[in-house]
């Protein structure tokens, strides 16, 4: 009998509005502005049905799980006939981005293997000045910071200006916006007084570094490889907006910003360039416990330094997105990229170790 293909679980929690559903009966003619991209991106449900059709054709039997916030979704699947492996796209549950590593460790307990990051990866890259501070330990550049849980902070801070204020817990660009770079003391304490409000626990400032954004895909666990480079170009935002990829920016199609960053991949460094950039993305991958997949976001000065800003386990997986995009630059279909995800985590099946 021929062998069965593996099965994939794709596995993710999703019960609030999909605001993108919204969009749908919008008409892009009433826009005070006229849109460069569609403002009709895809769903939540329509990403994860991708994966699943991308599984598919990659040869995999794939079916998707939705927990809802319901831990039993979860028991049933794992104790009925657990997938060969399951494809964690889980970033919450009850609306607590806390337990995304949780879901993982129950996996890690049923001896499930799954794509992406483990539960140390995950909770160490929320914590983003703890992950500066593993970054430094280990000779990783990332730029100076403080981390605020009040918005009062002395004139005289060590830090130069200009800077950047985010939440220290957040991702996906929560809490950042046009506002978010600061010039002088006055600014800085009104946006930190912002960000703690809004986001309750801490602010980061970091020093803002002038130059380039990149986005640095990495994927693999005993050789990682990186990905062609993204490169963020600003040259259309408007003079009072930062050279950052704000909230809007990146999630907000109503949003004129939203169409006025484009992307270059690959971008065009130099050979010094690119090299400094690959080791410390590589770098950082490591220490942070990284596996599988995951994108870095790096500012490249002037002169050529880089500065990893944070890591992100599990990034998203949008076809022509950052990571895809790269992966797709490098000669990879969609469905062959998710295949070397889904290879990567069949290899820790405990029948593969002996």
């Amino acid at each position: 009998m021929p062998r069965a293909k593996p099965l994939v679980v794709v596995l993710y929690n999703h019960v609030d509005e999909d605001e993108y559903e919204k969009l749908r009966d919008l008409d892009p003619a009433t826009l005070p502005f006229e849109p460069e991209y569609d403002i009709h991106v895809a769903t939540v449900m329509e990403e994860y049905g991708a994966l699943v059709k991308g599984l598919r054709r990659a040869g995999y039997r794939a079916r998707g799980v939705n927990l809802t916030d319901d831990l039993c979704v979860l028991e049933r699947l794992l104790a009925r006939k657990p997938p060969d492996v399951v494809f964690n796209v889980v970033e919450h549950f009850r609306d607590d981005p806390e337990h995304e590593s949780h879901i993982a460790a129950l996996l890690d307990v049923h001896e499930v293997p799954y794509t992406g990051c483990g539960p140390f990866a995950l909770t160490l890259c929320r914590r983003k000045a703890l992950t500066k501070l593993v970054l430094l330990a280990n000779g990783v550049p990332t730029p100076r910071y403080r981390v605020l849980t009040e918005p009062r902070i002395s004139r005289r801070h060590g830090l130069h200006y200009p800077l950047i204020v985010k939440p220290a817990r957040e991702d996906a660009s929560a809490g950042v916006d046009r506002e978010s770079v600061v010039h002088d003391h006055a600014a800085l304490v009104a946006r930190l007084a912002y960000t703690i409000a809004e986001f309750p626990g801490a602010a980061l400032v970091e020093e803002f570094i002038e130059g380039r954004e990149l986005h640095v895909s990495v994927w693999g666990n005993e050789d990682p490889e990186v990905l062609p480079i993204v490169e963020f170009d600003f040259s259309a935002l408007p003079p009072d907006h930062p050279t950052i990829i704000s909230f809007d920016a990146k999630w907000n199609p109503l949003d004129e910003v939203f169409h006025q960053v484009f992307t270059i991949c690959p971008a065009r460094l130099s050979k010094r360039a690119q090299k400094r950039v690959r080791d410390a993305a590589l770098a950082a991958y490591r220490v942070t416990g990284c596996r599988d997949y995951a994108r870095l976001d790096l500012r490249l000065t002037r002169d050529d330094h880089p500065f990893v800003l944070e890591v992100n386990p599990n990034p998203d997986l949008t076809e022509g997105v950052s990571f895809m995009e790269s992966a797709e630059n490098a000669g990879y279909t969609f469905e062959a990229a998710l295949k070397v995800i889904v290879d990567g985590a069949l290899a820790r099946r405990p029948s593969s170790t002996g």
